[in-house]
């Protein structure tokens, strides 16, 4: 069952990463033509980048992290304690950070009609291609799908299993 758990979290790990993915890239394709932010200057373009850690936590130690409150209909459910001496295997944590463009990251286009512009009628547009940010989001969605599946084929055999 050990191996079955940790390919359940694993997928879910990775569902994880792709969902604050297609977050970024949702966010880049809003801010496309944003000319002026708060900080500003042009909006600039935002990435993901993913690692996986050197730490590997038990199994069992993120499944109480992540679980939340439920009532119990008998006592024996989800104790504290575990009943048996089974050991969870370890699970690599993924650890993934939003990176952002260099201020120098920007396209000028000529539009001297536009507010933002400069003297010269060049406006600083936000380096962003759609074509690259939807094909980022393309491939976001079939790493979420593919994780979703992995979920599923993981719980079928659990179940095949206890009906055995």
């Amino acid at each position: 069952m050990d191996g079955i758990f940790s390919s359940i979290e694993i997928s879910g790990s990775g569902m994880s990463v792709q969902r604050r993915k297609m977050n970024v890239v949702s966010e880049n394709i809003a801010n496309a033509e944003t000319t002026k932010t708060q900080e500003g200057g042009p909006y600039r373009r935002k990435r993901l980048e993913v690692s996986a850690t050197d730490e590997k936590l038990p199994f069992n130690t993120i499944l109480k992290k992540s679980q939340s409150a439920l009532s119990r209909t008998n006592s024996m459910h989800m104790t504290a304690t575990p009943m048996g001496s089974r050991r969870y295997g370890d699970v690599s944590v993924t650890e993934s950070k939003e990176l952002t463009a260099g201020d120098d990251a920007f396209k000028l286009v000529y539009d001297p009609g536009h507010p933002d512009a400069d003297q010269e009628g060049y406006v600083k547009m936000p380096d962003i291609e759609l074509i690259n940010e939807m094909v980022d989001m393309m491939s976001a969605n079939r790493g979420y799908e593919a994780n979703a599946l992995a979920i599923s084929a993981s719980k079928a055999m659990v179940k095949d299993a206890l009906d055995i």
